[in-house]
């Protein structure tokens, strides 16, 4: 019965669900961790998703990494 209640709301308010769930982890690492070690957490989870990304596009790391930070003026 706990499985169908999870599927249903799974597919029907995924996005609230996914909300709540987000803004629950980040309440506590705000209370846990404080503000800017909590933005760091989520930085490096934001940098680590980002890589991942292009890992699965099959996307050169390399070249990418040397695009991102070759600033031309």
């Amino acid at each position: 019965m706990f499985e169908k209640l999870v599927q249903t709301i799974m597919n029907e308010h995924r996005g609230k669900a996914l909300g709540i769930m987000l803004g629950f982890v980040a309440s506590i690492l705000f209370v846990s961790y404080g503000f800017w070690p909590t933005i760091f957490i989520v930085l490096c989870i934001f940098v680590g998703y980002q890589v991942g990304k292009k890992l699965d596009e099959n996307v050169d790391l390399e070249e990418w990494l040397k695009n991102l930070f070759n600033f031309k003026k």
